[in-house]
């Protein structure tokens, strides 16, 4: 069984580390995505050296652009909250002030439902916006329901994305030997 060919090459562009991938088995698309700190760009292996150089600038702009869309201001998390509540709460849960933290190292986020105060860990950003929701509602919940008592889940139930986001999270955290949860 022959295998396909396979080429790879380190550069930098803008200020990206790009790994270029030329595959033999890919004919005409060309991808990115992010692993490991550093941008990995497939292209087909027939492709010159010209069009892929543009098509590595493309590609880095286009994940750039992609980054930017996805990370959200301190006063974007506070709407979204408020949409959450509205949509998954009947508007009973309302925040004082919802905030990305760094400091967070053992948890996804925390609540504080004396003060009102919800924040996230900024281990968060870049994850899919479901994920993101989820913690931001698991958080709201807690200003309802401070424990994770029956009635505290029973808050969440209508979120369609309740378990896809919490396995997520444990696949994330297990993958990053992480010791994270969100209980």
């Amino acid at each position: 069984m022959a295998t396909a060919r396979r080429e790879v090459v380190h550069t930098v562009v803008d200020g990206v580390t790009v790994e270029v991938r030329r595959s033999a088995k890919r004919r005409r698309t060309v991808s990115a995505y992010r692993q490991e700190g550093r941008l990995v760009v497939l292209v087909p292996a027939r492709m010159s050296r010209a069009e892929e150089g543009e098509w590595v600038r493309t590609m880095v702009a286009r994940v750039a652009a992609s980054e930017q869309r996805r990370r959200r201001s301190d006063g974007d998390l506070e709407q979204r909250a408020l949409a959450l509540s509205r949509e998954h709460l009947g508007g009973r849960a309302v925040p004082t002030s919802v905030r990305w933290v760094a400091n967070q190292n053992s948890r996804w986020g925390s609540c504080t439902p004396a003060e009102g105060s919800i924040r996230l860990s900024d281990k968060l950003r870049g994850m899919p916006g479901w994920v993101v929701d989820y913690v931001l509602l698991h958080e709201l919940a807690h200003l309802l329901q401070p424990g994770h008592g029956p009635e505290f889940w029973e808050l969440l139930r209508g979120y369609p994305r309740l378990e896809r986001a919490r396995g997520y999270l444990q696949g994330v955290s297990a993958a990053a030997g992480l010791d994270l949860s969100d209980d």
